[in-house]
């Protein structure tokens, strides 16, 4: 596999690219949905047998093996309502909330960018993210395909895009949204290189006739370079250099459990289709889980096939992760 050379700083600019997952063909945005898009969660859903659950989650971190889509959800509708363009950093995610920004960075190269989720996706049982083409070239696996990578929310920003999304979602829409709203962290005014004066969402309903269009100011994060598109934030397509370890393993992890008796019946139903499961302990919340895992495995490939035939003896929360 190809290597990049470590840097210790943020290295050029280069072009800029979207893509989307969960694309429909657009009709404009859709009847009465603002261009920059609507803020949305959404409600649990079930894809091949497998429940997820969508929550906002300004702590999210976690590793997995991340897949991109291509041009043939160019200009098309993703699930919030923005117009997919594969040359911006964008992705689709199972469960984030919509938009958020996220840092995603392929642990095989150190290779690290900020990308906004705009989608839901994707739907391979064994893929975290899916990566707008420009973003997959820009972490270096557009030819490979897969990648192992870490993805991390950036809260602070998320939580002020969100605030500022909501105010242009139909109260309808947000009806579908548990909990209290996120609140946007004060911001000092910032210039953008890019943006010619202020800059608006379109608050917009969804049901007929369309009321009128109300501006409302969208704070550009003061964290992360970037520009403001049609009232979205758009990252920037710039690349850290990170470090990561050499063997980055994969495992599939079937749960991590609070009791002994959950870990029993898990290793249980493993050793039912042959699999021997190794147990770990983590922290999390102030809490000490037990980490049920199969690994390491030799490839994504290899992986993938494994966590089929875990899921289908109905271990469907089992996923894989990178360790």
């Amino acid at each position: 596999m190809r290597r990049w050379r470590k840097v210790s700083r943020v290295v050029v600019l280069v072009g800029v690219a979207t893509l989307a997952a969960c694309a429909q063909k657009p009709a404009g945005t859709g009847p009465g949905l603002p261009t920059s898009g609507i803020y949305k969660v959404g409600k649990p859903y079930q894809i091949n047998g497998v429940w997820y659950y969508p929550k906002e989650d300004f702590s999210y971190d976690e590793t997995g093996i991340a897949s991109w889509y291509g041009p043939g959800f160019h200009e098309k509708n993703t699930a919030n309502g923005e117009i997919y363009d594969q040359n911006e950093l964008t992705a689709a995610h199972k469960t984030l909330p919509m938009p958020s920004l996220v840092r995603v960075t392929n642990l095989d190269n150190g290779r690290s960018i900020v990308v906004r989720v705009n989608d839901r996706g994707p739907y391979a049982n064994g893929r975290i993210i899916d990566m707008s083409r420009r973003g997959a070239q820009l972490l270096g696996f557009d030819g490979p395909g897969t990648a192992k990578v870490r993805v991390q929310i950036l809260g602070e920003e998320s939580r002020a895009i969100a605030a500022a999304a909501r105010q242009g979602t139909p109260a309808p829409l947000l009806a579908e949204i548990d909990g209290p709203p996120p609140k946007a962290a004060p911001r000092g005014r910032i210039e953008v290189s890019g943006a010619s004066g202020p800059v608006t969402a379109l608050a917009a309903s969804t049901g007929s006739p369309r009321p009128a269009v109300v501006g409302v100011p969208v704070p550009p994060p003061a964290t992360v370079a970037g520009s403001m598109a049609e009232g979205r934030f758009v990252p920037a397509p710039v690349v850290a250099q990170l470090p990561v370890k050499a063997h980055e393993a994969i495992y599939v992890q079937i749960g991590a459990f609070g009791s002994e008796e959950n870990v029993a019946k898990a290793r249980a139903r493993l050793s039912a289709i042959g699999q021997r499961a190794s147990v770990s302990q983590t922290r999390s919340a102030g809490m000490t889980l037990h980490r049920v895992r199969v690994g390491p495995l030799d490839s994504v490939d290899r992986a993938d096939g494994l966590l089929n035939q875990i899921i289908q003896a109905g271990l469907t929360e089992a996923k894989i992760v990178v360790d």
